[in-house]
């Protein structure tokens, strides 16, 4: 453990320079202002983007109907949003905690040229998703079978993103066998941070006391309906752009009762398509758990390794998922 080292705290930003330091690579970050600018929303504009994103789809699922506009400052679905998932202590994790910064970064900034040369008329907004409670192989101290990240973590992938300008950074928790109600609420001061989102994983969300890794997890409409409560009273507390909101999916179970998940102008909800192997299998999960079940936007993961592991698969382009019904909006690397 201990692979990086940061000078910010509690996630906020330093005066000056801040460094970080990851096997022996050391960035020097320079420090800017937020700009927290925001201009209202064009609603003819999101209409249009949503149609286009449902792909012509005719069976009425897609656009989603009766979905609130989002307040002022919303992501999408005027922007796409492509991400590095990992964690910074597991090489095996994910590319976010495989590479040092300067080359994770070079590898995302050319999955973004990738995504927008297939797309010019949707610019790209990159972020990194980082697992800050990760389900583990032991109880710990709590029985849970989950492992916090130390704050100081946390603050090092933030100041990685600043790497980059106007980088966005998702906090994604496996509850194992404690409860989103008991989560959530440790990660709010960097929640009520404006570039700051959420991402919650029913795969890990142990209900029936199992451990995790043994079975697949899940989580109810009023799970995700808590999350999305107090990501709205964050909003609107902070005066902050609506909050992007990722759930995980790749089973039936995982997510129960999705029609009672509730939308808001403060939250746009993301169901991300989080299963890996061939392109057809890849395209089945997503037609029959996120296509079928319609809640907001959605989300397709690509695995630059499990999606490899028979050949001869291979990863699938963004011009295959842009083809998709309705087209994900939300592209997470692992």
């Amino acid at each position: 453990m201990g692979l990086f080292t940061s000078c910010a705290t509690d996630g906020k930003k330093a005066k000056g320079h801040t460094k970080v330091t990851a096997n022996g690579d050391t960035v020097v970050v320079e420090e800017e202002k937020e700009d927290t600018t925001r201009q209202p929303i064009d609603t003819a504009k999101y209409n249009a983007l949503v149609r286009k994103l449902a792909n012509g789809d005719s069976t009425g699922k897609w656009p989603v109907k009766k979905q609130p506009y989002p307040l002022d400052g919303a992501i999408l679905p005027f922007k796409r949003i492509v991400v590095y998932y990992g964690n910074l202590y597991s090489k095996k994790m994910g590319a976010l905690g495989e590479y040092a910064p300067k080359e994770m970064l070079a590898k995302l900034d050319a999955e973004v040229k990738r995504w927008e040369k297939a797309d010019p008329s949707t610019p790209v907004q990159p972020g990194l998703h980082y697992i800050a409670v990760v389900a583990a192989g032991d109880p710990g101290k709590a029985g849970k079978y989950r492992t916090r990240m130390p704050f100081k973590q946390i603050d090092s992938v933030m100041t990685i993103s600043r790497m980059r300008k106007n980088m966005i950074v998702f906090l994604d928790i496996q509850v194992a066998l404690g409860t989103i109600r008991d989560e959530l609420p440790q990660l709010e001061q960097y929640l009520k941070l404006p570039n700051v989102h959420l991402g919650i994983d029913p795969e890990f969300s142990m209900k029936d006391g199992s451990l995790p890794g043994r079975k697949i997890g899940t989580y109810d409409a009023a799970d995700i309906n808590y999350c999305s409560d107090y990501l709205a009273n964050l909003v609107k507390k902070y005066n902050l752009p609506p909050k992007v909101f990722v759930v995980h999916r790749f089973t039936k179970k995982m997510v129960t009762n999705s029609q009672n998940i509730k939308l808001r102008p403060e939250v746009q909800v993301v169901m991300h398509m989080d299963g890996w192997g061939e392109p057809e299998l890849k395209k089945g999960t997503y037609r029959h758990f996120i296509y079928s079940e319609p809640v907001q936007f959605t989300g397709f993961k690509l695995f630059y390794k499990n999606d490899l592991k028979k050949a001869p698969n291979r990863l699938m382009t963004p011009e295959e998922l842009l083809k998709l019904k309705p087209a994900p909006i939300y592209i997470q690397y692992q």
